[in-house]
């Protein structure tokens, strides 16, 4: 017997919907792009998870969201300037119950190239540390993934919350809001020496830095494990 797949009524029309909860938390320096409707709904038909959870929140109502002064880009339902999460993750034009992304759910992107991911259910069998449902991070300074104390609902919250600050306490430099306001939402910032070097990551602000397209800055750095000889890191978006 194959896969139930719920209709969109079900998934939308639900008690407690998450949107308001996340609507709340949005901080000054968040940007909460607007949602393309059909774009959102046929999305979160793919994902079959409900408005309830907070990423079916975030996928329902926004075009994506773009934290703390552009360093991290969240994806919504809809793309646009900043890609939607179905072309991110590669979805099937067509809803497909059998379907699921490689190893995981790619949520967000940062500026450096950074990846938070959804672990899917098999994901040791992809090298993604953690447990199902688990949020990872690929570090560019490290080219390995790391894990996040929690799910996606936890993560976005903190995330909201101050978190990126805290995350990230170190790899910001003098006059990086402009640097970052300077970018496509599609484009990321490169470092020489890069970041998961020695001389990158000890003085950041001592890089010389450009803007790169982000789809450039990731296949540079899956090459880059393989050059090294590091697990291969699996899909880490489509931007």
């Amino acid at each position: 017997m194959g896969a139930v797949v719920r209709d969109i009524a079900e998934l939308v029309d639900v008690d407690d919907p998450g949107w308001p909860v996340v609507a709340e938390a949005v901080p000054s320096s968040c940007v909460v792009l607007p949602p393309d409707e059909a774009a959102c709904r046929a999305t979160l038909l793919q994902l079959q998870v409900t408005a309830r959870s907070l990423l079916g929140a975030v996928v329902l109502n926004t075009g994506g969201m773009v934290l703390h002064h552009g360093w991290l880009r969240v994806y919504g339902g809809s793309g646009g300037a900043l890609p939607g999460l179905g072309e991110v993750n590669g979805f099937p034009a067509v809803v497909d119950p059998a379907w699921a992304p490689v190893g995981g759910l790619v949520l967000a992107h940062d500026v450096l190239g950074g990846v938070f991911a959804l672990n899917g259910m098999d994901c040791a069998a992809f090298g993604r540390p953690g447990e199902p449902g688990q949020v990872v991070y690929f570090a560019p300074d490290s080219l390995e993934w790391e894990t996040f104390d929690g799910g996606q609902g936890a993560w976005l919250m903190w995330m909201l919350d101050g978190g990126v600050e805290r995350y990230y306490e170190g790899m910001f430099w003098p006059g990086w809001q402009a640097e970052v306001a300077g970018l496509g939402l599609r484009d990321g910032i490169t470092t020489y020496p890069p970041l998961w070097s020695k001389e990158g990551l000890s003085d950041v602000a001592g890089t010389t830095r450009s803007a790169a397209p982000m789809s450039s800055q990731l296949a540079f750095n899956a090459h880059t494990c393989g050059q090294l000889g590091l697990a291969d890191p699996g899909p880490l978006g489509t931007v």
